[in-house]
């Protein structure tokens, strides 16, 4: 692409010249057609997550793009940005490297390829470099660490919620099952305010798997649960220390409460239920090191 004119469509879009980087300009490539086929990948993502596709995902807004531009255990393969929102977004796609596919488009074509209308008008396609296994994973952490571990739940808005509190409260790392959805389904990174991509996680097949990688680890348990067996203020902490969250209604498998400490959050008589989400907040803030 000649300079003089990625020069020219950059100032057309409004970026201002910073997004020119020394090696030259940013890859800017204004696309008019929605069934343009290199937009497939983003082409109705509602309907058909890229989760699962080679580790590819589909990294939706500006705080997310920074986050995933940030994370070292990810890469950008290319972004989406709606014309309007180039100015905005300039200082953050500044980062993005130079052979990097960046497409603009407009509000119609935009909303076509997506499949819904896209208020954000930042879309990006990410890349996992390497799947972690908690066994790794866990031997990385440093001697005092805070894991958060995720048993059968399988609604993307409760996980992205728990990551979003796991990064609030300084959780080092996500460890989930194989019954819990992925964290890189596109709401749950929404969700999480892309704390999917910047706290580390792992995943099991089985839950007593994870309780077992941890134990081997040096991690004291603490499963919660309505009918846990003391108050989570009463937990005392060890130094490595692993919260173990299940699903909503069922709760963490009776055969796993029986080989674990369990703890409960008091409540008001004659209610005994929160989101696991707020669940999580309250035991993460209890057990963190704030």
């Amino acid at each position: 692409m000649p300079y003089a004119f990625a020069s020219k469509r950059i100032r057309a879009y409004g970026l201002a010249p910073t997004i020119l980087t020394e090696s030259g300009p940013m890859n800017l490539i204004p696309v008019h057609d929605p069934e343009d086929p290199r937009l497939a990948g983003y082409r109705d993502i509602r309907e058909k997550d890229l989760v699962g596709r080679q580790g590819r995902f589909i990294a939706e807004g500006k705080v997310v793009l920074r986050t995933m531009l940030q994370a070292r255990r990810f890469e950008v393969e290319s972004a989406l940005i709606l014309d309007s929102r180039l100015a905005g977004v300039g200082d953050i796609l500044s980062g993005i490297p130079d052979h990097l596919p960046v497409y603009v488009a407009g509000r119609p074509v935009l909303d076509r390829v997506a499949g819904f209308p896209m208020h954000r008008g930042v879309l990006a396609i990410g890349r996992r470099r390497q799947a972690e296994t908690p066994a790794s994973l866990l031997a990385a952490l440093p001697p005092r660490a805070l894991v958060v571990v995720l048993v059968a739940i399988a609604n993307h808005d409760n996980v992205g919620a728990v990551f979003r509190n796991a990064a609030a409260f300084g959780a080092d790392a996500v460890l989930l099952d194989g019954l819990s959805c992925d964290p890189l389904y596109r709401k749950a990174i929404r969700v999480s305010v892309g704390a999917a991509l910047k706290v580390p996680f792992a995943t099991s097949e089985t839950a007593d798997a994870l309780a077992d990688a941890l134990s081997e680890a040096g991690f004291g348990i603490v499963a919660l649960s309505p009918s846990g067996g003391g108050d989570i203020r009463s937990v005392s902490r060890p130094d490595r220390v692993a919260l173990f969250l299940g699903s909503e209604g069922d709760g963490l498998p009776p055969q796993l409460l029986s080989r674990l400490q369990s703890a409960r959050i008091a409540m008001a008589p004659g209610f005994d239920s929160l989101n696991v989400a707020a669940a999580s907040a309250i035991a993460l803030h209890r057990l963190a090191d704030l």
